[in-house]
C-alpha cells in the first residue's frame, strides 16, 4: 500500500525541524529535544509536532516555551526548504510514549520481580586443567561464529568479503 502523501510530507517536515533545532535556534530555554513525530492534517494545513525533552518537568515546559516563541521562524523555515503551497502551522507537543513506556515497564517490574539474571560462579579449577569458560564467554563466542578458545574466522567467510572472488571486477579494467 502506497504511503499517503501527509505522512510523506511529515517526515520532511520533522527532518527540517530537527536540522533547524540543530544548527539555527539559539535559545537557551529549548534544551536536549529531539523531534520524535509529525502528524500533518490531510490537507497539510496544520502539522503537530510531538518532541521528548531530556530533563524534568521545568525543564520540558521551558523547552516548550522556546519552541513555541520560535514556532514563526521554524514555520518560515520549513516553508522555504520544503516549496509547499501552503506552510503547514506548527503545533508542539510532548511525546507521551516515553512516559507511557515507563509507566508499563514500572508496572511489569512490580509483577516480576525476580526475573533478574543471575550467573553462577565458576566452580573451582583442578590443579593442571584448564578452567572452564564462563556462561559469558560462551555466548560470546557462539555469537561471534567461533569456539570458546577463540577460533578466527573461516576460510569459506573470508572468501564471502566483497571485492573478492571471481566476479570482483565486472568492468575488466584490471
Amino acid at each position: 500500500m502506497p504511503a499517503k502523501r501527509s505522512d510523506r510530507v511529515g517526515a520532511l517536515v520533522q527532518a527540517a525541524i530537527a536540522e533547524l533545532l540543530l544548527r539555527d535556534i539559539k535559545d537557551p530555554r529549548i534544551g536536549m529535544v529531539t523531534v520524535t513525530d509529525v502528524e500533518l492534517s490531510v490537507d497539510l494545513r496544520h502539522a503537530h509536532v510531538f518532541v521528548s525533552v531530556l530533563g524534568d518537568a521545568a525543564a520540558r515546559e521551558r523547552s516548550l516555551q522556546g519552541l513555541a516563541s520560535a514556532r514563526p521562524y521554524l514555520q518560515s523555515q520549513v516553508g522555504k526548504r520544503l516549496g509547499l503551497r501552503f506552510t503547514p502551522e506548527l503545533r508542539f507537543a510532548l511525546d507521551p510514549s516515553f512516559e507511557t513506556a515507563e509507566r508499563i515497564e514500572r508496572l511489569l517490574r512490580e509483577l516480576h520481580p525476580s526475573d533478574t539474571v543471575v550467573i553462577p560462579a565458576p566452580a573451582p579449577a583442578e590443579a593442571g586443567a584448564a578452567p572452564a569458560p564462563s556462561p559469558t564467554q560462551a555466548d560470546a563466542a557462539a555469537c561471534r561464529g567461533g569456539s570458546s578458545a577463540g577460533a578466527g574466522p573461516s576460510r569459506a567467510r573470508a572468501a564471502q568479503r566483497p571485492g573478492r572472488g571471481r566476479d570482483a571486477d565486472r568492468d575488466g579494467d584490471t
